[in-house]
């Protein structure tokens, strides 16, 4: 009996400590579960059953009870930590706190429709069925099943392949259409970062502005830190990028009320430029200071869809704000598949959209400028082949990238965008074989 007794004594300990240890991430797990599951039903229209099976079947996640409301969801984890997320007309969803004002009417961006009878890409009338004869379409095809194949593993759900601004390959998972917006996750930090090439393109900013400040003196400081830095993720500031664990990144996405500020309060670890740290908090502090260059909230809020979004008729797009309004670069996007094709045809024409220059050429090239002390991966708020990750596929790929292996790949060399989206990262979904069979498609 004494065995048993200590036996049993030892079990609850271990469980105490167990539930002490992890008790903390349920915050992090409810909030997750809360504002993944009201940001899908609501913007993407998709059943809540859908959520539970596919978006929120991840470790811990699963652990969640999630219950939906009118515009908002409620989440907990065995009755504890129960968060909530509010959902708001332009806006997107956002987690709230015991701060949040309920009665106060937020501002939203103001949105115009491009109208006219133009096919894919400049407008939304459908889409060419032109031939090339440069291009052999069972070897496409086969590309296409390669993605869609194994969906257990790889997970994918939406392919566009476009050639020279014309669709030429497009394949859904059952339940997903040309319509159907997809999170882009981290992919919203290429967007975020089009819009200082707008401004510069503008003359209403210079990348070697410094938000922090700009005594000279103060070179191992943030006074040092340009626009420039943060575009290139070389800030110095300290930062910790790990999603599976109570981190930087996720305290402030699933606990912050005003996401600009996490990256600025943090301490400095290196003199500007001397490392590469990918942080998502860099973009929202971008986001904060894009905030800066307009005299009222409405202009900041308009600003995305005025001058890129609904310019170039990215209608579904919505990039999500947080409590305070600001809007979420780093990771809160959402757009359909074609949509998101637009935008990587933006940056494959170089800045031009149908006659009219929405950023300067050299933007381009700017922002695919290897950055130094990131191994030739990384530019300026997008990713690139340059020191060959993707050894089967030319070497001026260069991509906006997103978790669990949301894809907008630019081929320049062979006039190719190609969208991928899903639920598995490249350790799943190998993308070099993928690009490799579409790439070799084209004579």
């Amino acid at each position: 009996m004494k065995i048993l007794k200590r036996f049993l004594l030892v079990l609850l300990l271990v469980l105490i400590a167990t539930v002490a240890y992890n008790y903390p991430k349920l915050n992090l797990i409810s909030g997750f579960a809360s504002k993944n599951m009201a940001s899908t039903v609501f913007i993407a229209e998709r059943g809540a059953e859908s959520v539970v099976q596919n978006e929120n079947d991840m470790p811990l996640i699963r652990l969640a009870d999630v219950s939906m409301g009118k515009a908002k969801a409620k989440a907990s984890v065995f009755g504890l930590m129960q968060r909530e997320t509010i959902c708001r007309e332009g806006l997107g969803c956002v987690l709230v706190n015991e701060e949040y004002d309920a009665s106060k009417i937020p501002l939203k961006p103001k949105r115009t429709q491009l109208k006219n009878n133009l096919p894919f890409p400049y407008g939304n009338n459908g889409k060419k069925d032109t031939v090339f004869d440069n291009i052999e379409y069972d070897k496409l095809n086969d590309a296409l099943d390669y993605a869609f194949s194994n969906y257990e593993t790889q997970k994918t759900r939406t392919v566009l392949v476009v050639y020279k601004n014309e669709i030429v390959a497009e394949r859904y998972l059952d339940g997903f259409d040309e319509e159907t917006p997809i999170l882009g996750w981290s992919m919203t930090k290429s967007i975020l970062g089009t819009l200082y090439g707008i401004l510069q393109y503008e003359g209403k900013i210079a990348l070697d502005h410094k938000p922090f400040g700009d005594d000279i003196r103060m070179k191992n400081t943030k006074m040092g830190i340009t626009l420039n830095h943060l575009l290139r993720m070389q800030s110095g500031l300290e930062w910790d990028e790990d999603y599976a664990s109570i981190s930087d990144v996720t305290k402030m996405l699933f606990m912050e009320s005003d996401m600009t500020l996490a990256q600025a309060k943090k301490k400095v670890i290196a003199p500007p430029g001397e490392v590469w740290n990918y942080s998502s908090g860099t973009t929202n502090l971008l986001s904060g200071e894009l905030r800066k260059q307009f005299d009222t909230h409405q202009k900041y809020l308009d600003f995305p869809y005025t001058a890129l979004i609904d310019k170039i008729g990215m209608h579904s797009m919505l990039i999500e704000t947080d409590m305070m309004g600001n809007f979420v670069g780093s990771s809160y996007a959402w757009a359909n598949t074609r949509d998101w094709a637009k935008f990587g045809l933006l940056y494959l024409n170089r800045g031009n959209w149908n006659g009219e220059r929405i950023f300067s050429p050299q933007w381009v090239d700017y922002v695919t400028k290897p950055t130094e002390h990131s191994d030739g991966v990384y530019g300026a708020h997008f990713w690139l082949n340059a020191g060959g990750k993707y050894p089967d596929v030319p070497k001026d790929l260069y991509s906006a990238n997103g978790f669990q292996g949301q894809r907008v790949f630019i081929i320049p060399s062979k006039d190719l965008v190609v969208v991928r989206t899903g639920l598995a990262n490249e350790d799943a979904f190998d993308s070099n074989v993928f690009l490799r069979k579409i790439v070799s498609a084209i004579k």
